[in-house]
């Protein structure tokens, strides 16, 4: 099974777990690590709606819990009618884990399409503008 098959495999079965009762928009993130390793997770909200968490955030999340830095690969879907990409705060999230060669992959109704974060998040900030 290839990679990309698997990853979808992955984040749908995430989005069949996400709590979304408030917007019903569920969506699912599987992502693949630097020691090749998937992580996936699905958005969980919260009546006090700045409280909930995304899909991508908690496939981070469940990342970082097991020791992996690097984000390969990430791929979503969604519940929605459109195809969707990551929210501002989920950009500046994966540009964390992110290199030039990071592909960020949305499917949605058998339809693929592949970005860079550059392409996600042009003139982004990161760690180069910290004190060193």
């Amino acid at each position: 099974m290839t990679t990309l098959q698997t990853l979808k495999n992955h984040a749908l079965k995430a989005m069949e777990n996400a709590y979304a009762p408030y917007s019903k928009f569920s969506v699912g993130a599987a992502l693949i690590d630097e020691n090749e390793h998937i992580h996936s997770g699905c958005n969980v909200e919260n009546s006090a709606y700045p409280e909930g968490v995304c899909a991508e955030a908690s496939a981070i999340s469940a990342m970082i819990l097991t020791g992996g830095r690097k984000i390969k690969q990430i791929l979503l879907v969604s519940s929605g009618q459109h195809q969707v990409a990551p929210c501002g705060g989920c950009r500046q999230k994966i540009k964390e884990f992110a290199d030039e060669n990071t592909k960020i992959v949305i499917y949605h109704n058998d339809s693929i399409t592949t970005y860079s974060i550059a392409e996600l998040l042009p003139h982004s900030f990161d760690k180069s503008y910290l004190p060193q």
